[in-house]
């Protein structure tokens, strides 16, 4: 049963970490380095924290960006 439940844990959180760089294609970044694209997470981290309406604007941003899968 434990065994399952690892196995599981695992498939989930592969295919969460499929899903993310999926983000990173679709984002058009797919052959930046590593570095850059950690540098850049950690900005966008810093610079939503607290601030709602800066949250707001990026999140309009991708919503836009998954809008456009039909095309």
């Amino acid at each position: 049963m434990a065994r399952t439940m690892t196995s599981d844990a695992r498939k989930k959180d592969t295919r969460e970490k499929i899903e993310l760089g999926g983000l990173i294609v679709k984002a058009g970044m797919r052959y930046e380095k590593r570095a850059l694209l950690l540098g850049a997470l950690i900005d966008v981290a810093q610079r939503i924290d607290g601030d709602e309406s800066e949250r707001s604007r990026l999140t309009a941003i991708g919503v836009e960006a998954f809008g456009n899968d039909d095309q």
